[in-house]
């Protein structure tokens, strides 16, 4: 029987005999307590057979060899739709489900990720007659606005102009280059105005009415080096957004340089399969990762291991964390990956997709069966516009079938601040 099958059922006698606090309490969408085990809906579903069984033959006359696709769809309590659903495919960006739960399980949602700002020298008159030092610490979403606010707190510390070098140490990456000195010459561009190009100019646009144009000169070279030096102090402490904030950015633009960052961060790859593997009890073999973004084929899970992960996520941080958290919903998040896919609203979910690879997997919050959890993973000769369509279509069909629960009218997180100047702190805070 299906181990997410054993568990729910486990779970709902537990709350049926009125023992312990059901762990899935914020999963059910029905009233499970009030209705008789006899009635619970743990039958298997013939339309949803036919529905999976229709769209397998659809790919089929498009000479697509259904022996590459995978499909797992299942509740709390049945399985409803099962092709090669134990067979690793590859998973595309449906990696970063894997990356999602292991950096959860190492990192607190309200973590942030500190870039720590050094000097070395004194501050005359609006001159460092030192070196600026950059320390990163795994921040993988510092980008222009990051820079800008940055650049406008140093000014505000009396600092308009660097005598010496910026020098960069650690894990500094910004706009998803991790080249130190690509990064460091991107943030000495974004500190000045005087330097900024149209791409810095439109970024400058989507922070509040009337931000300060930075204006810091640093006239020295920029430098890489291993260590902090001895007699730097420290000046500043800037913030990253929220561990959750940044999950769930990377998964709305698939985005493959944060997802690699918060796996490093984590550990590396098979430090993040030792996670998954143990948090979500997948069986050995089902999946298989060589990075925590999904680019290359030999990233390969099983869909039933995809949808026991986005399981394992949706009860492990209920009530505080839902996957509407941490995934594009369709309907309500339209960037990214969402454009142009013809989705049920309500649907949270992660697609995947290389260059013959297309992959889309969610959650489904149906009247009649709670949660249903789905897998599509499709591989082969295939168009991958026509795989994306074809997935569309199949969760429509679904949809018609049953009630979808109507999703919140907005999202449960609010917009991220990119900019946020209070995330700049100074040494004495």
């Amino acid at each position: 029987m299906l181990q997410s099958l054993s568990i729910g059922l486990l779970s709902f006698f537990l709350q049926f005999f009125g023992h312990q606090s059901d762990p899935l309490q914020t999963m059910p969408l029905m009233d499970w307590q009030q209705q008789a085990i006899f009635a619970m809906p743990t039958q298997g579903d013939p339309t949803v057979e036919k529905i999976v069984a229709d769209y397998l033959q659809k790919l089929s006359r498009q000479g697509i060899n259904t022996e590459l696709q995978g499909v797992w769809i299942q509740s709390e309590w049945a399985e409803l739709a099962n092709h090669r659903s134990q067979i690793p495919a590859s998973a595309a960006s449906l990696t970063k489900i894997a990356t999602t739960l292991a950096t959860l399980e190492t990192w607190k949602p309200d973590h942030r990720f500190e870039t720590r700002i050094y000097h070395t020298g004194s501050i005359q008159n609006g001159v460092l007659q030192g070196d600026l030092i950059i320390q990163g610490n795994g921040d993988p979403l510092f980008v222009w606005e990051e820079a800008i606010a940055l650049g406008n707190t140093l000014n505000q510390l009396g600092i308009n102009q660097v005598k010496g070098n910026l020098i960069i140490t650690g894990d500094f990456v910004m706009n998803f280059k991790s080249d130190p000195q690509v990064s460091g010459a991107l943030l000495k561009q974004g500190l000045n105005e005087g330097l900024w190009s149209f791409v810095v100019e439109e970024s400058y646009q989507n922070l509040p009415p009337n931000t300060p144009r930075p204006q810091l000169k640093i006239l020295g070279e920029i430098q890489v080096s291993p260590l902090i030096p001895s007699e730097a102090q420290l000046l500043l402490r800037h913030q990253s957004l929220t561990v959750l904030e940044l999950l769930k950015q990377m998964n709305i633009y698939s985005n493959n340089v944060m997802s690699d960052i918060l796996a490093q961060s984590v550990g590396g790859s098979q430090k993040v399969m030792e996670i998954v593997t143990r948090v979500a009890k997948i069986p050995p073999g089902e999946i298989q990762l060589i990075n925590g973004s999904g680019l290359g084929v030999e990233n390969k899970i099983t869909p039933q291991a995809v949808t026991q992960m986005l399981i394992t996520i949706e009860r492990r941080y209920a009530p505080k964390i839902t996957l509407n958290d941490l995934f594009p919903v369709a309907g309500l998040d339209k960037k990214g990956t969402m454009q142009w896919r013809n989705l049920p609203p309500g649907v949270a979910m992660k697609t995947g997709t290389l260059a013959q690879v297309s992959a889309l997997a969610g959650v489904i919050p149906t009247k009649e069966r709670g949660l249903v959890w789905f897998s599509i993973q499709n591989s082969g000769s295939g168009d991958i516009v026509q795989f994306r369509a074809d997935q569309d279509q199949l969760l429509q069909s679904l949809a018609k079938h049953w009630t979808i629960i109507p999703p919140m009218t907005h999202s449960s997180l609010k917009d991220v601040f990119l900019g946020d100047p209070s995330r700049n702190l100074t040494a004495k805070n």
